[in-house]
């Protein structure tokens, strides 16, 4: 797998190393960390980006299947330096394609995001509705997609690409730990440590609270899902003749007030915030539809409750007061 060191990644490699997978890692270590990697999981340090070199690796491996959880994943800085996005994302995950075709790996599993969706015209968003992101990260995403969806038809490639929202919570052994951290939940507990300042994006928007509404899915159910993914792509499974695309989500989301409140449940304190102008962009509600995970994959959320998703987080970083040794 790709990315194995990072967030995501650590936790699939864990419950990938659980469900009695050999696991193979590649991760450039730029945002991972070496101390994430899971016991048993077999680390190479190198990018993905590099066709030969993952052809090789590949090979040597005898790698079976591909989970790609690896790629750059800040709109903001997309937005600065969209270069860096279309080639190591994009181009990056061309080489990647190309390295399957050459190593005769036919099975390719794609954390997505749903930030290919844009601004959608409906919510929950079904995974028909028109792919129009308004960045470069959403439209890096969509545009390897694509690239699975050709590759497919005309290789034989099979393929599942899953699209989410935000990923919270965390396993015993692997959480959050980002530099620079964008993500609300570690943001709000870090606040709570009083390690940074707090400020919420606008509290006016047409929601019951006033405060924007987000879907969220705890990454042990992520890791859930990417394996009943790669189970998907077996060479003689119907459910992915043509290439798959399904959300992931909690069911109906929650807004940033929830959120602070949970977190101030779980660490038994206030914590300090402001209100600041809205973000540009920023739309009322994004929720996704999770109804063909449900049916194709026979997926579901087990921890949809924000209690755990606020809590195993707390709960991880007060056993990693200074995060992964590395």
């Amino acid at each position: 797998m790709t990315g194995g060191a990072g967030y995501v990644g650590s936790v699939s490699a864990e419950a990938l190393l659980a469900a009695g997978h050999e696991t193979v890692v590649l991760d450039d270590l730029t945002t991972g960390h070496r101390g994430a990697v899971p016991p048993g999981a077999t680390l190479h340090v190198g990018t993905y980006t590099n066709r030969d070199a993952l052809a090789r690796l590949l090979e040597v491996e005898r790698v079976e299947a591909i989970l790609h959880c690896a790629a750059r994943s800040l709109v903001g800085e997309s937005i600065v330096d969209p270069a860096r996005y279309y080639n190591e994302n994009v181009a990056g995950g061309v080489a990647l394609l190309d390295a399957a075709r050459a190593a005769g790996v036919q099975r390719v599993v794609f954390s997505s995001t749903a930030a290919v969706y844009g601004v959608p015209d409906t919510t929950p968003i079904p995974e028909d509705a028109p792919l129009r992101p308004i960045n470069p990260y959403g439209e890096s995403k969509r545009a390897f997609e694509s690239a699975l969806g050709w590759y497919g038809r005309a290789y034989g490639l099979r393929s599942v690409s899953l699209r989410y929202f935000n990923v919270a919570g965390a396993s015993a052994a692997s959480g959050e730990a980002h530099d620079p951290e964008t993500h609300l939940i570690p943001n709000v507990l870090a606040a709570a440590e009083g390690r940074r300042e707090l400020t919420v994006f606008g509290d006016d928007y047409a929601t019951p609270d006033g405060t924007c509404i987000r879907d969220y899915i705890h990454v042990s159910d992520l890791a859930d899902a990417h394996i009943r993914a790669i189970d998907a792509t077996a060479a003689d499974d119907p459910r992915t003749a043509e290439p798959l695309v399904c959300n992931l989500g909690s069911g109906g989301g929650f807004s940033v007030r929830e959120i602070i409140a949970a977190a101030e449940s779980t660490v038994g304190r206030t914590i300090p915030f402001e209100i600041g102008p809205r973000r540009v962009g920023d739309p009322p509600v994004l929720v996704a539809s999770s109804a063909r995970a449900a049916e194709v994959l026979g997926w579901r959320s087990e921890r949809p409750s924000l209690d755990q998703m606020v809590g195993s987080a707390w709960a991880w970083r007060q056993s990693h007061p200074d995060g992964y040794p590395d």
